[in-house]
């Protein structure tokens, strides 16, 4: 290799490297978010969460900022994230709800359901962006427009369906260079194969970090902040046997109620 390519790769390394040093110093004080809990338009639902998703901390380590342009991923008309994020945002940045639309049937009511929310609050939600979400649909923003781009509880489903990387392509081209993606799902075990607990719900994180990063991303903090070490990811309905889902109803669910909602990692990367 020559010297100009040499230097032109030095070049390049360090750019990149410079790009993660400084998604990863960019972060928020969690107290700036934490007076939106509080907020009497949160949904009764969604405040009871807040302990198991801790939403101040996980978006003050992502780093999002007022105004910034921030992409969610699949917000559903539970709306956890959307609720706090949008209202703060208004008139500062722009929040874009990248859903599943009117032409998947299956999740028609669902989405219907996050559009009549949005209609009945005009004084929160009026900005608010809905765009088409799918695997393989490649204009959730305008390309290279996009600060932040979060998802939370997905990737487990994009795996089991063989979407995860047409849905890390879509965010690769809509985010900025240098934009952040974060992540959130269910940690798997590491002393099992992730072929072994994908019908669990379950993601082994080095695996997670493997994939994602093989779409153009890197890894640049890690958190804590929604680990759960008494999960013990072992049970009859996999992840959906705990809070909030109980998919085994009333049977030990005084037991699943202590152990609380799933060990999760909370992984940030940059668009390199």
């Amino acid at each position: 290799m020559n010297t100009s390519k040499l230097v032109q790769h030095a070049f390049t390394a360090l750019i990149i490297s410079l790009t993660a040093w400084a998604a990863c110093a960019q972060s928020q004080d969690a107290h700036v978010f934490e007076p939106l809990l509080t907020l009497n338009h949160r949904s009764p639902p969604n405040v009871v969460r807040d302990p198991f998703r801790n939403p101040s901390q996980t978006l003050a380590f992502f780093g999002v900022q007022r105004n910034s342009t921030v992409v969610e991923i699949l917000p559903g008309s539970s709306a956890y994230y959307l609720e706090i994020l949008a209202p703060w945002m208004r008139g500062h940045g722009k929040y874009i709800a990248a859903n599943r639309d009117e032409s998947l049937p299956q999740y028609v009511p669902d989405h219907l359901k996050l559009l009549e929310r949005l209609k009945a609050q005009p004084n929160l939600y009026d900005q608010v962006v809905v765009m088409p979400f799918r695997s393989n649909f490649h204009a959730i923003a305008t390309p290279g427009s996009v600060d932040f781009l979060i998802s939370f509880r997905n990737l487990h489903n994009w795996m089991e369906r063989k979407e995860l990387t047409e849905s890390l392509q879509t965010f690769h081209q809509a985010l900025k260079k240098g934009g952040v993606l974060g992540i959130v799902d269910h940690r798997g075990r590491t002393d099992l194969s992730q072929e072994q607990q994908m019908t669990m719900g379950y993601v082994r994180q080095d695996v997670a970090i493997a994939l994602i990063e093989a779409q153009g991303f890197q890894l640049v903090g890690v958190s804590e902040v929604n680990a759960n070490p008494k999960d013990t990811k072992d049970y009859p309905e996999g992840v959906w046997t705990l809070p909030p889902t109980y998919r085994m109803k009333d049977v030990d669910r005084a037991k699943y109620e202590a152990i609380g909602e799933s060990d999760r990692f909370t992984l940030k990367f940059v668009k390199k």
